[in-house]
């Protein structure tokens, strides 16, 4: 994925291609169906799957590193994507995650891994970086296979060092702390 609504590529050949879409949507829809495909191409799926579908800027993240997300989650089923069973997107509150404590599923650690503010990914999550034999009762039958969209809209960074006052100064999202105290520690946007 490249800015402008490229994306780069190379073929089996090793043949390097760049098509131009005429829309970030199209482009967008068109690396969501490059991942579907290495997904349905590969023998066995025993690991995560990401396609950078938006790059997003700044430094990228890395384990202990805090994020706040939007994300929407489908089962993969027929060999695309099937029922969405969770999503914030529409919702007022954003998930937070901190990189590496494990508080989610294992394959949202490794696959987030690199991610940029305002970078979106698209996670396929095999059953055993997901919720395995067990599933998650009523939402995720056992041993699905998992397709995450996953945006990311704020980071702070555990480098970053704290203020006098306890607030975190990132030298990229804003010269100078936050005017607005928040209780998190995010700077706000």
């Amino acid at each position: 994925v490249q800015p402008n609504n490229y994306s780069t590529f190379y073929d089996d050949q090793r043949q390097n291609w760049s098509i131009m879409f005429e829309s970030e949507k199209a482009a967008v829809d068109f690396s969501k169906q490059v991942c579907i495909a290495k997904c349905n191409s590969s023998p066995a799926l025993d690991s995560v799957l990401c396609q950078d579908l938006l790059l997003g800027e700044g430094q990228a993240v890395e384990g202990g590193d805090s994020l706040e997300v939007a994300y929407t989650g489908w089962l993969f089923q027929n060999n695309g994507l099937g029922q969405v069973f969770d999503s914030n997107v529409n919702k007022d509150k954003l998930l937070r995650l901190k990189l590496g404590s494990g508080k989610v599923i294992k394959g949202w650690e490794e696959g987030m891994l690199g991610m940029k503010k305002g970078g979106r990914r698209f996670l396929i999550i095999p059953p055993a970086w997901a919720y395995g034999a067990q599933g998650m009762a009523g939402r995720v039958p056992p041993d699905s296979t998992l397709v995450f969209e996953v945006e990311v809209r704020r980071v702070k960074l555990a480098k970053e060092c704290s203020g006098s006052d306890g607030l975190s100064v990132s030298s990229r999202d804003s010269p100078a702390p936050s005017p607005v105290p928040s209780s998190d520690g995010f700077s706000s946007d």
